[in-house]
């Protein structure tokens, strides 16, 4: 019986192609999954396959034809009709599956855990990745602020150098106006309530700022804060922000 907790006996019967590729032989998930009956189980695989066009998937990539050697009698050998199954086909069988059938009961459970667990291992290479990126950017931050300086940008204009690369970035909006569309606290660092995507478009605006005002020796405060928003119009030009500032609800963009 396929367990839900782990079903370690759908893992063990995992098989590999010449390729390397991982599948299931549909006979071997025949008994597992209440099947005495071939051609009953052959109805459920059918309708799987059914799904599997129906949602956009080519079903011939999940549910190979192929033959499969039984024992019968004295030691003897006969082929039979087998389907290599991927994994996604072994899930749309337990979703067109006998409800009424604990084991395919205990499959869709084992499924929909395994889908939820990758969702959560999805985020979580998520979340990481944003957090690397979120100290690029601060590094990257430092460095522009250094540059800044050495190109005649005094302390107290800093907030104006840096709000002209999000005026350039984000259409004319000030890093204010860019919290209050993303009902951000003005307390809060705006960097930090940025996703993955606007970090990396900021990033590159910073370094692009920065290689900017040393190649070209810029030492002029007014020129320095012109080069830092021409940047940003260019990045958000080129496609570095695509879709514009997401709203809190995730709706709609600038």
């Amino acid at each position: 019986m396929l367990s839900p907790q782990g079903a370690q006996s759908f893992e063990a019967l995992k098989l590999t192609n010449e390729h390397g590729a991982e599948y299931w032989s549909a006979r071997d998930l025949q008994g597992m999954l209440g099947y005495g009956q071939w051609r009953r189980f052959e109805d459920a695989i059918k309708r799987a396959m059914t799904s599997c066009e129906t949602s956009g998937n080519n079903a011939d990539y999940h549910f190979a034809g192929a033959g499969k050697m039984i024992e019968v009698g004295k030691g003897g050998l006969r082929e039979v009709d087998d389907y290599r199954l991927s994994r996604f086909a072994c899930y749309l069988i337990a979703q067109n599956g006998d409800p009424r059938k604990s084991e395919i009961a205990n499959a869709q459970k084992y499924f929909a855990i395994q889908a939820r667990r990758q969702e959560l291992s999805d985020q979580a290479a998520a979340d990481l990745e944003r957090l690397e990126l979120r100290k690029q950017t601060s590094e990257e931050f430092k460095a522009l602020s250094g540059a800044a300086q050495d190109a005649g940008v005094q302390n107290k204009m800093f907030g104006v150098f840096h709000d002209a690369g999000y005026k350039g970035l984000y259409g004319g909006l000030s890093g204010a106006a860019i919290k209050a569309r993303k009902d951000i606290p003005e307390k809060d660092n705006l960097l930090d309530r940025m996703n993955a995507t606007e970090l990396a478009a900021n990033q590159f605006r910073m370094t692009q700022t920065r290689d900017k005002l040393a190649r070209e020796g810029i030492r002029n405060q007014a020129q320095a804060i012109q080069t830092h928003e021409q940047v940003g119009k260019e990045v958000r030009e080129a496609g570095g922000l695509l879709g514009g500032v997401p709203k809190k609800s995730g709706k709609g963009a600038l």
